[in-house]
């Protein structure tokens, strides 16, 4: 059954928001404190090259990111990203919708179940994340700590079938 809130909840693409908004999203400070590889600021320039990099994911591998809206408003953008023979999952949300992110993140997490090419997902989560209850309710377990691109995260696993 569909809750209301799920309902309002909808799964675009990039390339459908405004430059401007991603823009506004990705330089806020409160982001950047969870986002180690967030070292550059965000301009025109680099709003175009984030989403046709992530576009590029979604010709090549038939999944990707979406934009998140929630009552058609943009709140974030997250999804899948295959990393060598893995599917990571990450989601990045507009501070004042950070809320949200168990309902997108279940409702992001069901399209992984019913994907017969996603036998399980990743999570790579910054070591400055403290509050890890919910993946333990999604049924994801630790595996390690690890380096990419320099720096440290916490790598999770959700089997999906």
């Amino acid at each position: 059954m569909i809750n209301k809130f799920e309902r309002k909840l909808t799964f675009t693409r990039l390339p459908d928001i405004s430059p401007d908004e991603i823009i506004g999203h990705m330089s806020d400070a409160r982001i950047a404190e969870h986002m180690p590889l967030l070292t550059y600021k965000w301009d025109q320039y680099k709003v175009t090259e984030f989403v046709a990099a992530k576009e590029a994911y979604w010709h090549r591998d038939g999944l990707g990111h979406w934009a998140i809206l929630y009552n058609n408003i943009y709140v974030g953008w997250g999804g899948f990203q295959k990393e060598g023979g893995e599917w990571d999952y990450g989601l990045v949300l507009k501070p004042d919708f950070f809320g949200l992110g168990a309902l997108i993140s279940k409702k992001a997490i069901e399209f992984a179940v019913a994907n017969e090419q996603i036998p399980f997902v990743t999570f790579l989560l910054p070591t400055s994340r403290k509050k890890l209850k919910g993946l333990a309710k999604l049924g994801a377990r630790f595996v390690e700590e690890i380096e990419y691109d320099g720096a440290q995260f916490l790598k999770y696993r959700l089997d999906t079938k």
